[in-house]
């Protein structure tokens, strides 16, 4: 009786303590968040949530927005710099959807409003020439996979009440923080297997510098930030989608993450990102200006 007795109690713990754990968002829960997304304004915290219910609650996320924002054009890799995990307590990246309309020409002027949370930071894109990229497990064999590399502004938005608390799974749920970033022009993958290595190297080596309008370096890094070489984030990418039951395709966009801190955009602010060492890879310009 008393093992009984025990066994119950033990039962009524574990069920106290399970029921006590975050799960998935709601589909009320999510249609609040999509409500917050779309007008621009601090949604509640996702708090405390696992990796499956961080991915549940994305899914739910992305099927709202996909309805508002149309169809997706790519993806972005997250927290692949090890000093933005840190930031926000993880170790291994996540990732969210590009939807059309987010990608903005170079020297865009962009409200500093332009999200909840607004922030900008080095980036980068890929296009995606062929679908082998999903099995790639190498730089090299990503490099082959596609067809350009596009210097990239991202413009962030971590969207919810508090940031300071988000994790990594908190930010994978809002959909890794997509909102819009501005395009370069693009550098075309060479065709020579010399000329590719070349890239690689550049790549990997390059110094990324943040400067404002008066030329002052106001952040940046290296290639070498990202998974110890920038293509390495379109590996983890591929396999992380693959997972889900999810493939890069032909002429997707990939974002690959921070090459410098995230930082607030302020009004009158104009942002130049230059990569040295990556010859024939131009600058790319955003402006900020005050909301309408």
């Amino acid at each position: 009786m008393r093992t009984r007795q025990t066994l119950i109690a033990l039962a009524l713990a574990v069920a106290c303590a399970t029921g006590a754990q975050a799960e998935c968002l709601s589909d009320a829960q999510v249609a609040e968040l999509t409500a917050h997304y779309l007008a621009k304004t601090p949604a509640p915290n996702p708090e405390k949530l696992s990796e499956a219910d961080a991915a549940c609650t994305r899914a739910k996320f992305n099927a709202q927005l996909e309805k508002h924002l149309g169809k997706v054009i790519g993806y972005k890799a997250a927290l692949t710099n090890p000093a933005v995990q840190q930031r926000f307590g993880t170790r291994q990246p996540v990732w969210g959807k590009l939807y059309e309309g987010m990608v903005l020409p170079n020297g865009a002027t962009v409200e500093t409003t332009f999200g909840a949370r607004p922030l900008f930071e080095a980036d980068m894109l890929v296009r995606v020439r062929s679908s082998a990229v999903n099995q790639a497990k190498t730089p090299m064999e990503v490099l082959q996979a596609i067809d350009q590399v596009i210097p990239f502004i991202e413009l962030p938005d971590l969207l919810v009440q508090a940031p300071p608390r988000l994790d990594g799974a908190g930010v994978a749920a809002i959909n890794a923080g997509a909102r819009m970033g501005v395009a370069g022009t693009a550098l075309p993958v060479p065709a020579y297997r010399a000329e590719r290595y070349a890239l690689l190297d550049a790549l990997r080596d390059m110094k990324v510098i943040v400067a404002d309008a008066d030329g002052k370096s106001i952040g940046g890094g290296k290639g070498s930030d990202i998974l110890g070489h920038p293509l390495n984030a379109v590996v983890w990418l591929a396999q992380a989608l693959a997972q889900e039951g999810l493939a890069l395709q032909p002429g997707d966009l990939v974002s690959l993450g921070s090459f410098s801190a995230l930082q607030p955009p302020k009004s009158g602010l104009a942002v130049t990102v230059r990569y040295e060492g990556l010859s024939g890879a131009g600058p790319v310009r955003v402006q900020f200006k005050a909301p309408q």
